[in-house]
């Protein structure tokens, strides 16, 4: 299958985002006939310009006024979301050395990948993910493209809902100083996922353009750095292990030292084990079908890559490269820590969601309030901004090129909500999430898709296709291939055989 001649034309808003409607140009037509829309002619030179003077593509359908900087703390926003709650758990599961050495690898794989789909942008001068697959296979990549990011960005949203329904029960059993839970509908996790998706969530998506949200993305990183100090400070004040009848005690940290050295001075031999921290453990089920999707999942970030490389100032593919290395190795610093400290203070013990873990120590305590306070309003206010390039994914494969409507725009986020909700009802554990979605689009958004779309842009002449870096781009997309049915299969393995670790224990 050729790749169409001509491609099509998205039109931009101040934020870096696309618009919800897409404003085709020109309608690639059979053999290498065109027919222009007279109405829009004029748009083209305006709109778009594919030939320059400089080897760089030229746009100048948006003049990029962000600095490198800010580029940078907006693609780690990017980056960072709720996988970082489950990486403990992996490293659980792995060791720290093992953990170590994974988690390097995703990075360095995931740093690759956005050269692969900077170099492809940078030879057709296109700044989107779906149009990208557009450029490379036509409409079916283009709907390859908005299928993967619709589930990766779904798997999202359903991990941000499911923390906001097993921690908001939990800070309201707090304020209302609760040794117990209670039967109350204020205390089920399920009414109140669907009371905060009805009265914040809902009204924030029915906005047709989310740029000025924009300022809520610096908030949630900031939350997350706030999470990141608490956990590194709760290693030192948590005993290992956790005396009887612990989570009775208060907040008050006096008590706490107190409590640590009795146990300290009464260890056994067993609970010194329990207290010993594992480098590198093989378990084949657990890495495979969980470990690497989570981090896989951790790392996404390439939808926005490009929408960011549209906003950079004086552009070019080395200085977006630059800020999409700088931006990893923060949250490669951030997740590594956090994953770290975490273990370090439950060990084994540890649970898939790592802020649930802190109830068995002290369910009052003010610092671990505040910190799932600041986690609950970040995954919140991330969520509509998260639902925007679903919303625009869904209309391109089920109404392209259509003109904008606020019943479909109302419809489609209702829907969408919807089916979220009953998804993280109905799910068992959040490793369900992000080992499902994990093992499906992440691949294919970091690995195979990046390496096919730069094996069909990037021109024979200039890259024949026995060259080294499209053999390499092959390669890693094969990897992709390997790592999805690997860890897919092992999913529905464990799932059959009730054997995974998270069934029954949490």
């Amino acid at each position: 299958m050729e790749a169409p001649l001509q491609t099509e034309m998205v039109e931009l808003v101040p934020n870096g985002k696309h618009s919800e409607g897409l404003l085709p140009v020109i309608t690639p037509m059979a053999g290498n006939q065109r027919v222009e829309d007279p109405a829009r002619s004029c748009m083209e030179g305006k709109s778009f310009l594919q030939k320059s003077p400089s080897k760089e593509p030229h746009f100048t359908d948006f003049e990029g006024k962000t600095s490198f900087g800010m580029s940078v703390f907006n693609l780690s926003n990017a980056i960072m979301g709720s996988g970082i709650l489950g990486l403990a758990y992996a490293m659980a599961n792995t060791g720290i050395i093992l953990f170590l050495f994974l988690l390097t690898a995703v990075a360095l794989l995931s740093s690759y990948s956005i050269h692969l789909l900077l170099k492809s942008s940078g030879v057709v001068g296109i700044r989107a993910y779906e149009q990208l697959g557009y450029r490379a296979f036509g409409t079916p990549g283009k709907l390859a493209a908005a299928l993967a990011i619709t589930l990766q960005n779904i798997g999202a949203m359903s991990s941000y809902l499911y923390i906001i329904k097993s921690e908001l029960p939990l800070v309201i059993q707090t304020f209302l100083n609760l040794e117990e839970k209670t039967s109350d509908w204020y205390m089920n996790g399920n009414y109140l996922v669907i009371l905060v998706s009805v009265t914040i969530i809902l009204p924030l998506a029915l906005m047709r353009q989310l740029g000025y949200l924009g300022y809520s993305s610096g908030f949630s990183l900031s939350c997350m750095v706030f999470f990141l100090i608490a956990v590194i400070y709760k290693k030192f004040h948590v005993p290992c292990p956790l005396p009887p009848n612990f989570n009775n005690t208060t907040g008050n940290f006096s008590h706490v030292e107190i409590v640590k050295e009795k146990v300290q001075l009464q260890v056994e031999p067993e609970a010194s084990a329990f207290c010993t921290p594992s480098y590198f453990t093989l378990n084949s089920q657990v890495l495979t079908a969980y470990t690497i999707p989570i981090m896989a999942f951790a790392f996404v970030c390439h939808p926005e890559v490009l929408p960011i490389y549209t906003e950079l100032k004086d552009p070019s593919k080395k200085k977006m490269q630059h800020i999409s290395n700088l931006s990893i190795a923060v949250m490669y610093i951030m997740y590594f820590l956090a994953a770290l400290f975490g273990y370090l203070t439950f060990y084994n013990g540890v649970e898939s969601e790592l802020l649930h873990t802190y109830s068995k120590v002290d369910p009052f305590d003010v610092l671990i309030l505040c910190v799932r306070v600041a986690v609950l309003t970040a995954v919140t206010l991330t969520v509509p901004i998260v639902l925007f390039p679903v919303r625009r994914a869904i209309q391109q494969m089920l109404f392209p090129n259509q003109e904008f409507s606020w019943l479909r725009h109302v419809l489609i986020a209702v829907g969408l909500l919807t089916c979220i909700n009953l998804l993280v009802i109905f799910a068992p554990n959040i490793l369900g999430i992000f080992g499902v979605i994990g093992a499906t689009s992440a691949p294919f958004l970091i690995f195979i898709f990046p390496a096919i779309f730069y094996f069909r842009i990037m021109p024979t002449e200039k890259e024949p296709a026995r060259s080294t870096p499209k053999i390499l781009a092959l390669c890693f997309a094969m990897l992709g291939f390997l790592l999805m049915t690997m860890s897919l299969s092992f999913i529905i393995i464990d799932w059959a055989s009730g054997t995974s670790r998270h069934g029954g224990n949490h």
